[in-house]
């Protein structure tokens, strides 16, 4: 990655795929989340890797039980402090099964649309979804009300 100059997403995760979820024990989720992204960061730049060139990636889903990936959708502004680019990718996860009456995964794009429009009020920068044209128009629409939302805050002060 250092040679190529590519960009480098850092995703939180812990463990591999099959057992992740025995690794699912937060003090608190963002407030681990943060200091296990800072401790990739400073390896990818030991590594050569630019620090422009960083992604953040909370991984949404990811060694994570639903409470826990609400929680990070809920307090991703305190991502922030790692001042890097955030990609968020709650699409169509297991985590929305519950709050979505057990719909399987294709049937999961109206729960999607609500964590992409958390995701941007949040500040993330990056979305990764499956439905991209539906998911388009609630990007623009929460930006637009983000947008909003900030320069309301600023005609009142």
């Amino acid at each position: 990655m250092a040679e190529a100059g590519a960009a480098l997403v850092l995703m939180h995760t812990r463990g591999r795929s099959k057992g992740m979820y025995d690794n699912a024990d937060y003090q608190d989720v963002v407030a681990d989340v943060l200091v296990e992204l800072g401790e990739s960061i400073t390896r990818a730049i030991a590594a050569g890797v630019a620090r422009e060139r960083l992604i953040i990636d909370p991984g949404i889903g990811f060694a994570k039980r639903p409470a826990h990936s609400y929680g990070v959708l809920a307090r991703l502004p305190e991502l922030v402090a790692l001042d890097r680019p955030v990609l968020a990718g709650p699409s169509r996860k297991s985590f929305l099964r519950e709050a979505l009456q057990d719909r399987p995964a294709p049937d999961r794009d109206w729960g999607t649309a609500a964590a992409v429009t958390a995701a941007v009020f949040g500040g993330a920068h990056i979305i990764r979804v499956h439905a991209v044209a539906e998911m388009v128009q609630v990007v623009r629409v929460a930006e637009e009300i983000r947008k909003s939302q900030v320069s309301g805050l600023k005609s009142q002060g």
